[in-house]
């Protein structure tokens, strides 16, 4: 661990606030003076979630019933409920299995273990990716908060996580045979998954109450287990609301935008709220993304009347605690709401607060200048917290010079919004194949030490070894998708169009995975199709695109772009070689990452704040193929000086007219792909190996895991965001 990191986990003595929930804030341990019995033990692996980035453990639940397994989503509590006790404690190799299990958990959480006591980060998210069980993700922003987490844990950070559980979590997609987008909600039941409910002393369930216009909403509490991690989720659905307020925290992302400002009170308010009920004495709130912003007006109630100071005085004291990530250049990635629903839902707290409507209002206003007439909730969280910063060097640019307004400043550059480059969890993301690999030659204990480990050792591995490898991730990945295909085409029945082919495993493997939103430009490779045929017709040199991704339920023009990928893969000179994947998820996407040969990025520059999908690839020996925006553009300048690159850029030519932009880009992606990318795959020596290949291979793994991994990302916040809170906090009480 860096130095640091190990500084920020010094510990402190507890402050203690109100009442404690019994052992909230230490992580879950197995130690014990006898092993446990083999029942207890499956069930305290199935609730910590660290079996998501050990596969030692997920060996153990795949034991018992591999189909079973699947079936459940890779949930082991609805699995052990579905398997008697007898049956797993009747096969000697299982039980010992689990025994070591145990001892494997237990050396990590006491290897990441503290001095008991309240967690001093809380980070806030709308969204955690953990496992696909736990369904309250639906992208990106989910996915970089559960590796937030995971490396947090790794790391040993006293950290807490809040979010919703959104009881019909994200949508489940399928595709029908017109080619649209069709959206199943599958409901959650808490108490069939690897979540815990909070309780008062009196063992009853935890409630927070929300005062809401005419009435009080409750959010009961449920905890998950992130390795040393607690990760807290709000829940509306409970007997003391109405009908309608049990459905606050039904859907992510649903909703009109007054269910959305409801949704975001529940998270921002009720999230602090239940840190204080659960004895967790914040010192730092790190508010990812502005959904859950109202945790600044929250906290500013707290401070005026715990310290009887004024609002400015007690806004500035909020300020010096609270962290904000931005996450999207795009407009219509923040939220703004009206002045008739912010009065209805905070005129009591104007009230209580004594402050006047405009001073409230200006909180949330878009620049110094003028009035506000939408209240924005990234504008509140910029004005509301001491430091800023958005997810690659781009996007800082880019946020400064969006941001602006907030501020007097003369030039962008003098904005105070930095960056902190995002990463992914290593541990995560890296298949079995490619994990044996860094095992033996780059280090033992590679994973949970991303950052401090020396990956040029990768120039060690022989270059069948590491080829061998990654034909094994592809082939399981041709193998997943041939299945799911073939289901795919008969819950279409009869009508479906075309022939249903496979994947080949000889094919050069191009994948663009990622939300079917417009900037992402998922068609850009279709713009030609006269010349796409004759790329996908060289029968010499095999070429195959895997699309995958969803559109939002209310994004008619993301639903257009995915029912023209469709319909060009149904197409007969396509057929076989163009292949739409439903349900992108986190399952697939693992799948995906770890056996594509080449990751495909071509959004509109600049409106990628960063993308993490390319980084998983490569960290497999994936290569990508993107435009020079968000992570790739700080990649391919700063990470690319051996003497082999890491992957292919399309280079900045930016015009004023989209359809000139879209026209020069395809032009150049195609020239790539036939010139350039094609032939260096299929080149093989006379062992069968493509040397050329293998070597970007070495030179992407080399240079972009030793940084975009978040055990460097979570290190970062540590020391130039999270210390500096808790020495002003500190210094301040």
């Amino acid at each position: 661990m860096n130095l640091y990191v190990l500084a920020f986990c010094a510990p402190r003595p507890p402050a203690v606030r109100g009442a404690r929930v019994a052992d909230s804030s230490e992580p879950m341990s197995t130690r014990q003076s006898d092993p446990p019995a083999p029942a207890d033990g499956f069930e305290t692996l199935a609730y910590n979630l660290r079996w998501t980035w050990d596969r030692e453990t997920r060996a153990i639940f795949s034991r018992l019933d591999p189909d079973l397994w699947r079936e459940t989503r890779h949930n082991p509590v609805e699995l052990l409920r579905r398997i008697a006790p007898a049956t797993r404690n009747g096969d000697p190799a299982l039980v010992a299995h689990v025994r070591h299990g145990l001892s494997l958990l237990d050396e990590y959480l006491a290897d990441r273990s503290m001095t008991p006591g309240p967690r001093r980060v809380a980070y806030f998210s709308a969204e955690f990716a953990i496992t696909e069980c736990i369904r309250v993700f639906s992208g990106g922003l989910g996915v970089l908060a559960g590796d937030h987490l995971k490396s947090a844990s790794d790391l040993g950070l006293p950290l807490v996580g809040v979010g919703l559980l959104y009881r019909d979590g994200y949508f489940t997609q399928y595709v029908d045979e017109e080619g649209v987008q069709r959206e199943r909600y599958l409901h959650l039941e808490p108490a069939r998954l690897p979540l815990r409910s909070e309780t008062t002393a009196h063992g009853a369930p935890l409630l927070v109450p929300l005062a809401f216009p005419g009435r009080t909403v409750h959010a009961r509490v449920w905890r998950a287990d992130v390795g040393t991690i607690p990760l807290y989720l709000l829940d509306t659905d409970v007997e003391q609301n109405d009908a309608e307020d049990r459905h606050i925290t039904d859907r992510l992302y649903g909703g009109d935008q007054e269910h959305r400002v409801k949704q975001e009170i529940v998270l921002g308010v009720g999230g602090v709220r239940a840190l204080e009920q659960l004895g967790h004495p914040i010192e730092v709130l790190h508010l990812n993304e502005g959904h859950a912003a109202f945790a600044i007006l929250e906290r500013i109630g707290q401070t005026m009347r715990r310290e009887s100071l004024a609002f400015e005085q007690a806004l500035q004291r909020v300020r010096e605690e609270m962290v904000f990530t931005t996450h999207t250049p795009v407009e219509a990635g923040h939220d703004y709401f009206p002045p008739e629903l912010m009065g209805r839902y905070f005129r009591d707290w104007l009230e209580w607060v004594g402050i006047p409507w405009d001073t409230f209002f200006d909180l949330g206003r878009t620049s110094v200048q003028g009035r506000a007439t939408t209240f924005c909730m990234t504008a509140l969280a910029m004005r509301g917290s001491r430091a800023r910063n958005g997810v690659s060097r781009l996007h800082g640019d880019i946020s400064r010079a969006m941001w602006q307004g907030l501020w007097s400043a003369g030039r962008s550059a003098d904005v105070p919004i930095g960056h902190v480059t995002n990463g992914v969890h290593l541990p995560s993301w890296v298949g079995p194949h490619m994990s044996r690999v860094y095992t033996d030659y780059i280090a033992e204990r590679w994973q949970g030490r991303s950052g401090a480990v020396d990956w040029t050792r990768i120039r060690d591995v022989p270059a069948a070894r590491l080829w061998s490898a990654h034909v094994d991730e592809h082939e399981r990945l041709i193998e997943r998708l041939g299945d799911q295909l073939r289901a795919q085409a008969l819950q279409r029945g009869a009508a479906t169009t075309g022939p249903t082919v496979s994947p080949r495993p000889d094919a050069l493997t191009i994948t663009f995975a990622r939300r079917f939103a417009t900037y992402k430009r998922a068609t850009l490779l279709l713009r030609d199709p006269a010349r796409l045929a004759r790329i996908v017709g060289d029968a010499q040199r095999p070429i195959q695109f895997i699309f995958a991704g969803k559109a939002h339920p209310r994004d008619d023009a993301g639903k257009q772009l995915l029912h023209d990928v469709f319909a060009i893969s149904q197409q007969p000179e396509f057929a076989g070689h163009i292949f739409f994947v439903e349900n992108y998820d986190i399952e697939l996407a693992r799948y995906l990452v770890r056996g594509s040969d080449v990751w495909l990025n071509v959004p509109r520059r600049p409106h990628e704040a960063s993308g993490t999908s390319g980084m998983k690839s490569a960290a497999n020996g994936g290569l990508n193929l993107s435009i020079a925006d968000g992570w790739w553009a700080e990649a391919w300048a700063e990470h690319n000086a051996w003497d082999t690159r890491i992957g292919w850029v399309i280079p900045e030519h930016e015009y004023h007219d989209p359809g000139a932009q879209d026209a020069a880009d395809a032009a150049t992606l195609y020239d790539l792909i036939e010139n350039e990318v094609m032939p260096l795959y299929h080149a093989r020596d006379e062992d069968g190996l493509p040397q050329g290949w293998i070597a970007m291979m070495r030179a992407a793994i080399g240079q972009i895991c030793p940084f975009f991994n978040t055990d460097r990302m979570v290190s970062e916040y540590a020391a130039d965001y999270y210390q500096l809170g808790i020495e002003r906090t500190a210094a301040s009480g």
